[in-house]
């Protein structure tokens, strides 16, 4: 994960929040052994990670995989809808 303190470029972030969610944090953090800001950035990076991941991966079943790669492997004729949408500019 990259950090400030390995970037040649850093950004800020800033947020508001409650002093009872920033006494937590704060907690976290000592019991983690690190900064607030550290202990913020790599889990709101992981969580930011994990968010992408999942809208960027497509999960099929078995026989739904099979259709697809069968659909891959012998693709259909093009329709003349089709080449008329792609001889378009």
């Amino acid at each position: 994960m990259p950090t400030a303190s390995h970037a040649p470029e850093s950004a800020r972030i800033n947020l508001r929040t409650s002093p009872e969610a920033k006494a937590l944090i704060e907690r976290a953090a000592a019991l983690m052994g690190t900064t607030v800001s550290g202990f913020m950035l790599q889990n709101a990076y992981e969580a930011a990670r994990r968010v992408v991941a999942d809208n960027d991966t497509i999960m099929l079943s078995q026989r739904d995989f099979e259709a697809f790669i069968a659909a891959c492997e012998n693709p259909q004729e093009p329709t003349e809808a089709l080449r008329a949408l792609m001889a378009r500019r």
